[in-house]
């Protein structure tokens, strides 16, 4: 896992009133419009049984806990529905701004017994390590969905979306799509209950962007999908010739998932 390290020296200097300009650019704004949230998500492959519970041993015990402590925030932990072979494990972190990404980092790096408690998983040998390969992305919300929202903790399944698109102007015109010509109000008229809507702004396959969506089971799941594919105003939407899914998307991944016991969404 990479790691990144940040220099205290640049925190002491900032205080010199000699930079003040470059400090005050530099300054985290919390209050700063428009306020929206970021996510950061983590895929694990694993080759063994043994890998996923190292993984997951880790991020029950020793992770979850302290971004609760730290960022006060729910952790999403999933496992695949229905895996073909070993299950991939998925984390949701979320950030409530961008400056606290970094700042658990910083946090994380530094706390000794983080790295105590966490050493089977954080120091694990080259020849017996925790994990096959992690994928990591950073979200940013959309503008008409700024914030999560939890659904209520019942039976419930998750299916993850990701839209790809071949160019940043399609993309951005897909985002649009959500947020200015009203297909987020759909999902949540409909009841997707939806979890986020997030730009990919760091990670693999840019541009693209992903959500989540809460269903009961995968037969509420598809009469879910059917009610949106025959909704009048998805229909209107989707029927302007400038919002063409073969103009804007290049790949759709879909991935069902289904929440651990000590997963917080």
């Amino acid at each position: 896992m990479k790691r990144r390290s940040f220099v205290k020296g640049s925190l002491i200097s900032g205080a010199a009133a000699a930079i003040t300009p470059a400090a005050a650019m530099a300054k985290p704004e919390f209050n700063r419009p428009p306020y929206r949230e970021h996510y950061e998500l983590r895929v694990y492959t694993f080759k063994s049984v043994e890998q996923q519970k190292t993984t997951e041993d880790f991020y029950r015990d020793v992770f979850v806990p302290k971004v609760r402590k730290e960022l006060h925030e729910p952790v999403g932990v999933f496992t695949e529905l229905n895996p073909a072979g070993q299950t991939k494990l998925y984390i949701l972190i979320p950030y409530n701004v961008y400056e606290r990404y970094a700042g658990l980092n910083y946090a994380l790096e530094n706390d000794k017994e983080y790295w105590a408690k966490g050493a089977a998983f954080l120091n694990a040998p080259a020849n017996n390590p925790a994990f096959e390969r992690m994928d990591t992305s950073l979200m940013q919300a959309f503008m008409h969905m700024r914030i999560k929202q939890i659904p209520p903790r019942e039976q419930r399944i998750f299916e993850l979306r990701q839209y790809k698109s071949a160019s940043e102007a399609a993309g951005k015109k897909k985002i649009e799509m959500f947020n200015d010509k009203g297909e987020i109000d759909i999902f949540k008229r409909l009841g997707f209950k939806p979890v986020f809507f997030g730009e990919t702004i760091f990670g693999n396959d840019r541009p693209n962007l992903t959500y989540m969506v809460t269903f009961k089971d995968m037969e509420d799941k598809a009469a879910h999908w059917k009610a949106f594919v025959d909704d009048p105003e998805w229909k209107r939407i989707s029927a302007v010739p400038e919002y063409a899914d073969a103009l804007l998307v290049s790949k759709i991944t879909s991935t069902m998932l289904v929440p651990t016991d000590y997963s917080g969404i």
